[in-house]
Protein backbone atom coordinates (compact mmCIF):
# COMPACT_ATOMS: atom_id res chain seq x y z
CA UNK A 1 0.00 0.00 0.00
CA UNK A 2 1.23 3.50 -1.08
CA UNK A 3 2.28 5.85 1.58
CA UNK A 4 -0.90 8.42 0.50
CA UNK A 5 -3.03 5.62 1.06
CA UNK A 6 -1.75 4.85 4.17
CA UNK A 7 -1.94 8.94 5.01
CA UNK A 8 -5.86 8.92 3.43
CA UNK A 9 -7.08 5.91 5.82
CA UNK A 10 -5.02 7.69 9.39
CA UNK A 11 -7.78 10.51 8.37
CA UNK A 12 -10.51 9.22 8.35
CA UNK A 13 -9.71 6.76 10.89
CA UNK A 14 -8.58 9.88 13.34
CA UNK A 15 -11.97 11.63 11.89
CA UNK A 16 -13.92 8.62 12.39
CA UNK A 17 -12.43 8.61 16.16
CA UNK A 18 -12.69 11.74 17.01
CA UNK A 19 -16.25 12.44 15.82
CA UNK A 20 -18.24 11.31 18.48
CA UNK A 21 -21.62 8.85 17.56
CA UNK A 22 -24.79 8.31 19.49
CA UNK A 23 -24.96 4.95 19.51
CA UNK A 24 -22.43 2.42 21.10
CA UNK A 25 -23.29 -0.36 18.20
CA UNK A 26 -22.22 2.63 15.59
CA UNK A 27 -18.85 3.56 17.50
CA UNK A 28 -18.12 -0.13 17.79
CA UNK A 29 -18.49 -0.77 14.10
CA UNK A 30 -16.60 1.98 13.51
CA UNK A 31 -13.73 1.42 15.71
CA UNK A 32 -13.73 -2.41 13.91
CA UNK A 33 -14.30 -0.46 10.67
CA UNK A 34 -10.56 1.45 11.25
CA UNK A 35 -8.81 -2.00 12.46
CA UNK A 36 -9.66 -3.51 9.26
CA UNK A 37 -8.47 -0.41 7.38
CA UNK A 38 -5.40 0.01 9.42
CA UNK A 39 -4.61 -2.48 11.69
CA UNK A 40 -2.84 -4.60 8.95
CA UNK A 41 0.38 -2.71 9.42
CA UNK A 42 1.03 -1.40 12.91
CA UNK A 43 -0.30 -5.29 14.42
CA UNK A 44 -1.44 -3.87 17.57
CA UNK A 45 -4.29 -5.39 17.98
CA UNK A 46 -4.23 -9.27 18.71
CA UNK A 47 -7.88 -10.11 18.31
CA UNK A 48 -11.32 -8.39 18.18
CA UNK A 49 -13.96 -9.32 20.62
CA UNK A 50 -16.70 -11.37 18.97
CA UNK A 51 -19.12 -10.21 21.72
CA UNK A 52 -18.24 -6.38 21.16
CA UNK A 53 -21.33 -5.63 18.82
CA UNK A 54 -23.74 -7.86 21.22
CA UNK A 55 -22.24 -5.70 23.70
CA UNK A 56 -23.05 -2.41 22.27
CA UNK A 57 -26.81 -3.24 21.66
CA UNK A 58 -27.13 -4.58 24.83
CA UNK A 59 -25.83 -0.95 26.61
CA UNK A 60 -27.55 1.07 23.70
CA UNK A 61 -30.88 -0.92 25.37
CA UNK A 62 -29.67 0.07 28.67
CA UNK A 63 -30.16 3.27 30.95
CA UNK A 64 -26.55 3.71 32.34
CA UNK A 65 -25.50 7.09 31.95
CA UNK A 66 -22.03 8.82 32.16
CA UNK A 67 -19.31 9.83 29.99
CA UNK A 68 -17.54 7.28 28.44
CA UNK A 69 -20.94 4.89 27.89
CA UNK A 70 -20.91 2.92 24.56
CA UNK A 71 -17.08 4.19 24.44
CA UNK A 72 -14.55 1.09 23.17
CA UNK A 73 -11.71 0.55 24.72
CA UNK A 74 -9.04 -1.87 23.80
CA UNK A 75 -7.56 -4.47 26.85
CA UNK A 76 -3.90 -5.22 27.00
CA UNK A 77 -3.52 -8.77 26.45
CA UNK A 78 -2.36 -9.40 29.57
CA UNK A 79 -5.82 -8.52 31.56
CA UNK A 80 -8.30 -11.02 32.20
CA UNK A 81 -11.45 -10.26 29.90
CA UNK A 82 -14.77 -12.85 30.76
CA UNK A 83 -16.00 -14.01 26.65
CA UNK A 84 -14.38 -16.29 24.15
CA UNK A 85 -10.88 -14.47 23.90
CA UNK A 86 -7.45 -16.05 25.98
CA UNK A 87 -5.61 -13.99 27.88
CA UNK A 88 -2.10 -14.61 26.26
CA UNK A 89 0.58 -11.94 27.17
CA UNK A 90 1.43 -12.20 24.01
CA UNK A 91 3.12 -15.83 24.40
CA UNK A 92 1.92 -19.19 22.22
CA UNK A 93 2.09 -20.67 26.08
CA UNK A 94 -1.03 -19.15 27.25
CA UNK A 95 -2.76 -19.53 23.91
CA UNK A 96 -5.77 -21.37 25.50
CA UNK A 97 -5.82 -19.34 28.38
CA UNK A 98 -9.79 -18.61 28.23
CA UNK A 99 -10.24 -17.95 31.81
CA UNK A 100 -14.10 -17.05 31.58
CA UNK A 101 -13.22 -14.04 33.76
CA UNK A 102 -13.50 -10.33 34.16
CA UNK A 103 -10.63 -8.60 35.80
CA UNK A 104 -11.68 -6.14 38.42
CA UNK A 105 -11.04 -3.18 36.71
CA UNK A 106 -13.00 -4.65 33.44
CA UNK A 107 -16.07 -5.26 35.26
CA UNK A 108 -15.99 -1.50 36.43
CA UNK A 109 -15.66 -0.40 32.92
CA UNK A 110 -18.41 -3.16 31.84
CA UNK A 111 -20.47 -1.48 34.19
CA UNK A 112 -19.91 2.27 33.19
CA UNK A 113 -20.47 1.17 29.99
CA UNK A 114 -17.77 0.79 28.20
CA UNK A 115 -17.80 -1.66 25.12
CA UNK A 116 -14.54 -4.36 25.23
CA UNK A 117 -13.21 -3.99 22.08
CA UNK A 118 -10.76 -6.68 21.99
CA UNK A 119 -7.09 -7.69 22.97
CA UNK A 120 -4.36 -5.07 22.31
CA UNK A 121 -0.79 -6.58 21.18
CA UNK A 122 2.08 -6.22 23.73
CA UNK A 123 5.47 -6.64 24.49
CA UNK A 124 5.76 -10.36 24.73
CA UNK A 125 5.47 -10.90 29.00
CA UNK A 126 5.00 -7.65 29.50
CA UNK A 127 9.26 -7.05 28.14
CA UNK A 128 10.62 -9.28 31.07
CA UNK A 129 11.94 -12.27 29.31
CA UNK A 130 14.75 -10.69 28.10
CA UNK A 131 17.26 -7.74 28.70
CA UNK A 132 18.21 -8.30 24.49
CA UNK A 133 13.67 -8.01 23.34
CA UNK A 134 12.25 -5.78 20.71
CA UNK A 135 9.97 -4.02 22.42
CA UNK A 136 6.42 -4.65 21.08
CA UNK A 137 6.89 -8.10 19.49
CA UNK A 138 5.07 -10.78 20.90
CA UNK A 139 4.96 -14.37 18.95
CA UNK A 140 1.20 -14.27 19.04
CA UNK A 141 1.01 -10.29 17.95
CA UNK A 142 3.90 -10.32 16.17
CA UNK A 143 5.98 -6.98 15.86
CA UNK A 144 3.55 -3.76 16.62
CA UNK A 145 4.45 -0.92 14.28
CA UNK A 146 4.65 3.38 15.03
CA UNK A 147 1.63 4.50 13.01
CA UNK A 148 3.86 7.67 12.89
CA UNK A 149 6.72 5.69 11.07
CA UNK A 150 6.62 2.49 10.67
CA UNK A 151 9.73 1.38 10.77
CA UNK A 152 10.14 2.65 14.55
CA UNK A 153 9.39 1.10 17.69
CA UNK A 154 6.09 1.85 19.78
CA UNK A 155 8.04 1.03 22.91
CA UNK A 156 6.60 -1.00 25.41
CA UNK A 157 4.96 -3.29 26.97
CA UNK A 158 1.64 -1.81 25.92
CA UNK A 159 2.38 -1.46 22.58
CA UNK A 160 -0.57 -2.07 20.78
CA UNK A 161 -2.45 -0.23 23.19
CA UNK A 162 -0.41 3.16 22.52
CA UNK A 163 -0.43 2.21 18.79
CA UNK A 164 -3.96 1.74 18.34
CA UNK A 165 -4.80 5.12 19.80
CA UNK A 166 -2.72 6.98 17.98
CA UNK A 167 -3.52 5.48 15.00
CA UNK A 168 -7.09 6.57 15.67
CA UNK A 169 -8.62 3.24 15.92
CA UNK A 170 -10.21 3.64 19.58
CA UNK A 171 -9.50 6.93 21.85
CA UNK A 172 -9.58 4.66 25.14
CA UNK A 173 -7.00 1.82 25.72
CA UNK A 174 -5.91 0.35 29.08
CA UNK A 175 -1.91 -0.58 29.63
CA UNK A 176 -0.11 -2.11 32.65
CA UNK A 177 3.38 -0.14 33.44
CA UNK A 178 6.05 -2.47 36.08
CA UNK A 179 8.64 0.50 35.13
CA UNK A 180 7.50 2.55 31.95
CA UNK A 181 4.78 0.18 30.23
CA UNK A 182 2.75 2.47 30.26
CA UNK A 183 4.03 5.83 30.43
CA UNK A 184 7.03 4.91 27.33
CA UNK A 185 4.45 3.74 24.58
CA UNK A 186 2.64 6.60 25.24
CA UNK A 187 5.17 9.43 24.62
CA UNK A 188 6.58 7.44 21.87
CA UNK A 189 3.17 7.05 19.74
CA UNK A 190 2.37 10.66 20.61
CA UNK A 191 -0.70 9.90 23.28
CA UNK A 192 -1.80 10.56 27.00
CA UNK A 193 -0.44 7.84 29.67
CA UNK A 194 -1.06 7.72 32.96
CA UNK A 195 0.34 5.47 35.60
CA UNK A 196 -1.83 5.55 38.96
CA UNK A 197 -0.25 5.43 42.53
CA UNK A 198 0.37 1.73 43.06
CA UNK A 199 -2.83 0.20 44.86
CA UNK A 200 -5.08 2.92 42.87
CA UNK A 201 -6.49 -0.07 40.19
CA UNK A 202 -6.38 -3.50 40.74
CA UNK A 203 -4.01 -6.16 39.51
CA UNK A 204 -6.33 -9.05 40.01
CA UNK A 205 -6.61 -11.57 36.99
CA UNK A 206 -3.76 -9.15 35.86
CA UNK A 207 -0.66 -11.65 34.43
CA UNK A 208 1.87 -10.11 36.62
CA UNK A 209 5.55 -9.68 36.78
CA UNK A 210 5.83 -7.34 40.58
CA UNK A 211 3.96 -6.67 43.09
CA UNK A 212 5.40 -4.30 45.04
CA UNK A 213 5.43 -1.84 41.11
CA UNK A 214 2.72 -3.10 38.76
CA UNK A 215 -0.38 -1.52 38.11
CA UNK A 216 -2.57 -1.17 35.00
CA UNK A 217 -3.43 2.52 33.58
CA UNK A 218 -5.48 4.61 30.87
CA UNK A 219 -3.84 5.24 27.42
CA UNK A 220 -5.93 7.76 25.37
CA UNK A 221 -5.99 10.69 23.20
CA UNK A 222 -6.48 13.67 26.05
CA UNK A 223 -5.64 14.00 29.46
CA UNK A 224 -9.61 14.58 29.96
CA UNK A 225 -10.75 11.06 29.08
CA UNK A 226 -7.42 9.33 30.73
CA UNK A 227 -9.01 11.47 33.66
CA UNK A 228 -12.41 9.55 33.14
CA UNK A 229 -11.02 6.13 32.81
CA UNK A 230 -9.29 6.34 36.02
CA UNK A 231 -12.54 7.76 37.68
CA UNK A 232 -14.05 4.53 36.44
CA UNK A 233 -11.27 1.55 37.00
CA UNK A 234 -9.73 2.92 40.35
CA UNK A 235 -11.42 1.34 43.37
CA UNK A 236 -10.56 -0.79 46.33
CA UNK A 237 -10.27 -4.84 45.88
CA UNK A 238 -10.22 -7.39 48.28
CA UNK A 239 -8.24 -9.76 46.11
CA UNK A 240 -5.40 -7.39 46.05
CA UNK A 241 -4.37 -6.04 49.36
CA UNK A 242 -2.61 -3.22 47.86
CA UNK A 243 -5.72 -1.38 46.93
CA UNK A 244 -7.23 -1.36 50.50
CA UNK A 245 -6.98 2.72 50.58
CA UNK A 246 -8.51 3.04 46.71
CA UNK A 247 -11.97 3.55 47.76
CA UNK A 248 -10.87 6.38 50.12
CA UNK A 249 -8.37 8.05 47.82
CA UNK A 250 -10.10 8.00 44.80
CA UNK A 251 -12.13 10.51 43.14
CA UNK A 252 -14.20 12.05 40.23
CA UNK A 253 -10.96 12.92 38.81
CA UNK A 254 -12.02 14.22 35.56
CA UNK A 255 -14.08 16.98 37.74
CA UNK A 256 -10.65 17.69 39.25
CA UNK A 257 -9.25 18.89 36.17
CA UNK A 258 -8.48 22.59 36.26
CA UNK A 259 -7.37 24.46 33.20
CA UNK A 260 -5.31 27.23 35.55
CA UNK A 261 -4.28 24.39 38.01
CA UNK A 262 -0.49 25.72 37.23
CA UNK A 263 -1.03 29.05 38.59
CA UNK A 264 1.08 29.50 41.63
CA UNK A 265 3.02 25.99 41.39
CA UNK A 266 6.69 25.07 42.12
CA UNK A 267 7.67 22.48 39.60
CA UNK A 268 11.27 20.85 39.70
CA UNK A 269 12.85 20.57 36.46
CA UNK A 270 14.62 17.61 36.45
CA UNK A 271 17.83 18.05 34.75
CA UNK A 272 19.64 14.92 35.69
CA UNK A 273 16.74 13.51 33.61
CA UNK A 274 17.10 15.12 30.77
CA UNK A 275 18.63 15.47 27.29
CA UNK A 276 18.22 12.73 24.39
CA UNK A 277 17.58 14.80 21.88
CA UNK A 278 14.51 16.99 23.65
CA UNK A 279 16.25 19.96 24.94
CA UNK A 280 14.63 22.17 22.57
CA UNK A 281 11.17 20.99 22.94
CA UNK A 282 11.52 20.64 26.39
CA UNK A 283 12.69 24.35 26.87
CA UNK A 284 9.58 24.85 24.89
CA UNK A 285 7.25 23.25 27.38
CA UNK A 286 9.18 25.08 30.51
CA UNK A 287 8.01 27.92 28.79
CA UNK A 288 4.00 27.02 28.59
CA UNK A 289 4.49 26.21 32.17
CA UNK A 290 6.33 29.54 33.31
CA UNK A 291 3.54 31.31 31.11
CA UNK A 292 1.05 29.53 32.92
CA UNK A 293 1.94 30.78 36.33
CA UNK A 294 4.00 27.98 37.66
CA UNK A 295 7.67 28.78 39.54
CA UNK A 296 10.30 26.63 38.11
CA UNK A 297 12.89 24.95 40.62
CA UNK A 298 15.89 23.41 38.58
CA UNK A 299 17.37 20.03 39.81
CA UNK A 300 20.47 19.37 38.20
CA UNK A 301 21.42 16.37 40.40
CA UNK A 302 20.22 12.91 41.85
CA UNK A 303 22.22 9.66 42.33
CA UNK A 304 20.38 6.79 41.40
CA UNK A 305 22.95 4.54 41.85
CA UNK A 306 20.77 2.69 44.27
CA UNK A 307 18.03 1.91 42.42
CA UNK A 308 18.41 -0.22 39.28
CA UNK A 309 20.38 -3.17 40.45
CA UNK A 310 18.26 -3.02 43.72
CA UNK A 311 15.22 -2.53 41.69
CA UNK A 312 16.12 -5.42 39.13
CA UNK A 313 16.42 -8.17 42.42
CA UNK A 314 13.07 -7.06 43.42
CA UNK A 315 11.70 -7.88 39.81
CA UNK A 316 13.39 -11.43 39.49
CA UNK A 317 12.37 -12.42 42.60
CA UNK A 318 8.29 -11.03 42.65
CA UNK A 319 8.78 -12.30 38.89
CA UNK A 320 8.81 -16.03 39.93
CA UNK A 321 6.37 -16.16 42.93
CA UNK A 322 3.62 -13.56 40.90
CA UNK A 323 3.87 -15.94 37.83
CA UNK A 324 3.43 -19.01 39.54
CA UNK A 325 1.05 -17.99 41.22
CA UNK A 326 -1.17 -16.94 38.38
CA UNK A 327 -0.30 -20.08 36.54
CA UNK A 328 -1.96 -22.38 39.18
CA UNK A 329 -4.93 -20.05 38.79
CA UNK A 330 -5.49 -20.68 35.26
CA UNK A 331 -7.65 -23.57 33.74
CA UNK A 332 -6.40 -27.18 32.48
CA UNK A 333 -5.69 -26.43 29.25
CA UNK A 334 -2.87 -24.57 29.87
CA UNK A 335 -0.33 -26.46 29.97
CA UNK A 336 2.61 -24.73 31.83
CA UNK A 337 1.71 -24.05 35.45
CA UNK A 338 4.66 -22.50 36.33
CA UNK A 339 8.00 -20.17 35.14
CA UNK A 340 10.11 -23.57 35.06
CA UNK A 341 7.34 -25.08 32.72
CA UNK A 342 7.42 -21.39 30.70
CA UNK A 343 10.91 -21.88 30.35
CA UNK A 344 10.84 -25.08 28.69
CA UNK A 345 7.86 -24.43 26.63
CA UNK A 346 9.79 -21.70 25.64
CA UNK A 347 13.11 -23.90 24.64
CA UNK A 348 10.48 -26.85 23.19
CA UNK A 349 9.50 -23.93 20.83
CA UNK A 350 12.27 -21.79 19.68
CA UNK A 351 11.54 -21.32 16.51
CA UNK A 352 8.50 -19.96 17.30
CA UNK A 353 8.88 -18.05 20.88
CA UNK A 354 13.40 -17.65 20.79
CA UNK A 355 14.13 -16.96 17.22
CA UNK A 356 14.32 -13.29 17.88
CA UNK A 357 16.04 -13.27 21.72
CA UNK A 358 16.05 -15.27 24.28
CA UNK A 359 14.70 -15.61 27.72
CA UNK A 360 17.82 -15.16 30.29
CA UNK A 361 15.71 -13.01 32.67
CA UNK A 362 13.09 -15.81 33.02
CA UNK A 363 15.90 -17.90 33.94
CA UNK A 364 17.65 -15.93 36.19
CA UNK A 365 14.08 -15.17 38.05
CA UNK A 366 13.76 -19.14 38.17
CA UNK A 367 16.86 -18.81 40.13
CA UNK A 368 15.70 -16.92 43.06
CA UNK A 369 15.09 -18.09 46.42
CA UNK A 370 11.53 -16.51 47.27
CA UNK A 371 9.75 -13.73 49.28
CA UNK A 372 11.43 -14.60 52.24
CA UNK A 373 15.17 -14.34 51.20
CA UNK A 374 16.79 -11.95 53.05
CA UNK A 375 18.49 -10.47 49.72
CA UNK A 376 15.02 -9.76 47.94
CA UNK A 377 13.50 -7.72 51.23
CA UNK A 378 17.20 -5.88 51.47
CA UNK A 379 17.03 -5.03 47.90
CA UNK A 380 13.46 -3.70 48.21
CA UNK A 381 13.94 -1.56 50.88
CA UNK A 382 17.06 0.26 49.56
CA UNK A 383 15.25 0.49 45.58
CA UNK A 384 11.94 2.10 47.41
CA UNK A 385 13.66 4.18 49.93
CA UNK A 386 16.09 5.41 46.88
CA UNK A 387 13.13 6.03 44.90
CA UNK A 388 10.43 7.33 47.17
CA UNK A 389 11.25 8.73 50.47
CA UNK A 390 14.93 9.84 49.43
CA UNK A 391 13.96 10.55 45.83
CA UNK A 392 10.69 12.40 44.79
CA UNK A 393 9.76 12.46 48.47
CA UNK A 394 12.22 14.58 49.52
CA UNK A 395 12.87 16.50 46.12
CA UNK A 396 9.44 17.65 46.34
CA UNK A 397 10.25 18.46 50.64
CA UNK A 398 13.52 20.37 49.86
CA UNK A 399 12.50 22.68 46.89
CA UNK A 400 8.69 22.98 48.26
CA UNK A 401 7.39 21.50 45.06
CA UNK A 402 3.87 20.37 43.86
CA UNK A 403 5.36 17.94 41.02
CA UNK A 404 8.28 16.93 39.27
CA UNK A 405 8.48 17.46 35.32
CA UNK A 406 11.03 16.05 32.72
CA UNK A 407 10.89 14.39 29.27
CA UNK A 408 9.29 11.07 29.08
CA UNK A 409 11.81 9.30 26.54
CA UNK A 410 13.45 9.84 23.50
CA UNK A 411 11.79 9.82 20.22
CA UNK A 412 11.53 6.51 18.67
CA UNK A 413 14.07 4.32 17.71
CA UNK A 414 14.33 1.86 14.80
CA UNK A 415 12.92 -1.49 15.01
CA UNK A 416 16.09 -3.78 14.66
CA UNK A 417 15.95 -7.43 14.92
CA UNK A 418 19.57 -8.31 15.14
CA UNK A 419 20.08 -5.82 17.85
CA UNK A 420 17.13 -5.51 19.82
CA UNK A 421 16.01 -2.14 21.19
CA UNK A 422 18.54 0.50 20.99
CA UNK A 423 17.33 3.39 22.97
CA UNK A 424 19.25 6.61 23.56
CA UNK A 425 18.46 7.57 26.86
CA UNK A 426 15.12 7.45 29.24
CA UNK A 427 13.67 9.62 31.49
CA UNK A 428 13.46 9.80 35.16
CA UNK A 429 10.04 7.34 35.18
CA UNK A 430 11.91 4.49 37.05
CA UNK A 431 11.79 7.01 39.78
CA UNK A 432 7.98 7.02 39.92
CA UNK A 433 7.89 3.14 39.17
CA UNK A 434 9.82 1.75 42.11
CA UNK A 435 7.85 4.29 44.49
CA UNK A 436 4.66 3.29 43.23
CA UNK A 437 3.76 6.90 42.48
CA UNK A 438 1.29 8.60 40.08
CA UNK A 439 3.62 9.25 36.48
CA UNK A 440 1.66 10.90 33.43
CA UNK A 441 3.12 11.64 29.89
CA UNK A 442 1.32 14.39 27.32
CA UNK A 443 2.80 15.06 23.97
CA UNK A 444 4.98 18.29 23.91
CA UNK A 445 5.67 18.32 20.31
CA UNK A 446 7.42 16.38 17.95
CA UNK A 447 10.94 15.73 16.82
CA UNK A 448 11.69 15.49 13.03
CA UNK A 449 8.11 13.66 12.59
CA UNK A 450 8.35 12.03 15.65
CA UNK A 451 6.35 12.20 19.19
CA UNK A 452 7.94 12.93 22.40
CA UNK A 453 6.15 13.52 25.87
CA UNK A 454 6.64 15.51 28.86
CA UNK A 455 6.35 13.71 32.34
CA UNK A 456 4.90 14.81 35.25
CA UNK A 457 5.36 12.89 38.29
CA UNK A 458 4.03 13.53 42.12
CA UNK A 459 4.05 12.00 45.52
CA UNK A 460 1.47 8.79 46.68
CA UNK A 461 -1.71 9.83 46.14
CA UNK A 462 -1.18 12.35 44.27
CA UNK A 463 -3.01 11.35 40.96
CA UNK A 464 -5.71 14.08 40.69
CA UNK A 465 -2.81 16.95 41.21
CA UNK A 466 -1.01 15.32 38.58
CA UNK A 467 -3.58 14.98 36.16
CA UNK A 468 -4.85 18.32 36.58
CA UNK A 469 -1.44 19.87 35.94
CA UNK A 470 -1.07 17.57 32.64
CA UNK A 471 -4.10 18.83 31.90
CA UNK A 472 -3.62 22.75 31.96
CA UNK A 473 -0.32 22.32 30.40
CA UNK A 474 -2.05 20.34 27.35
CA UNK A 475 -4.84 23.09 26.68
CA UNK A 476 -2.42 25.26 27.18
CA UNK A 477 0.17 23.92 24.69
CA UNK A 478 -2.39 23.60 21.58
CA UNK A 479 -2.84 21.13 18.94
CA UNK A 480 -0.72 18.72 17.53
CA UNK A 481 0.19 16.78 14.26
CA UNK A 482 -1.36 13.26 14.34
CA UNK A 483 0.63 10.35 12.65
CA UNK A 484 1.25 10.48 8.95
CA UNK A 485 1.55 6.64 8.42
CA UNK A 486 5.23 7.44 6.86
CA UNK A 487 7.20 3.97 5.85
CA UNK A 488 10.05 5.80 7.41
CA UNK A 489 10.79 9.11 8.76
CA UNK A 490 13.47 9.55 5.99
CA UNK A 491 10.71 9.18 3.45
CA UNK A 492 8.67 12.44 4.70
CA UNK A 493 8.87 15.92 3.23
CA UNK A 494 10.33 17.43 6.16
CA UNK A 495 13.41 14.63 6.09
CA UNK A 496 13.64 13.46 2.68
CA UNK A 497 15.51 15.91 0.60
CA UNK A 498 18.10 16.80 3.97
CA UNK A 499 19.32 12.93 3.31
CA UNK A 500 19.95 14.04 -0.72
CA UNK A 501 23.44 15.61 -2.00
CA UNK A 502 23.79 19.30 -2.10
CA UNK A 503 23.16 19.80 -5.91
CA UNK A 504 26.35 21.91 -7.44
Amino acid sequence: MTNGRWVALAAVAIAGSAGAQSSAERETVGAIARTRAIDGQLHSIIAIDPTAIAQARAIDQRSVRGPLVGKPVLIKDNIEVAGPLPTTAGSLALINNVTGRDSPLVARMRAAGLVILGKSNLSEWANIRSSNSISGWSAVGGQTRNPYALDRNTCGSSSGSGAAVAAGIVDFAIGTETDGSITCPASLNGIVGFKPTVGLVSRTHIVPISASQDTAGPMTRTVRQAAELLSVIAGSDRADPATREADRRKRDYAAALDANSLGGTRIGVMRFASGFGTDRLFSAALNVLKARGATLVEIKKFDDKAIGGNEFAVLLTELKAGMNAYLASTPASVRSRTLADLIAFNRANAGTEMALFEQETFERAEKTKGLSDPAYRKARRISFAAAGPNGIDKMMRTHRLDALVGPTMPAAWKIDAVHGDQISGGGAGSLAAVAGYPHLTVPMGQLRGLPVGLSFIGGKWDDARILSLGFAYEQARGPLPGPSFWRSIEDSPDVAPLLEPVRR
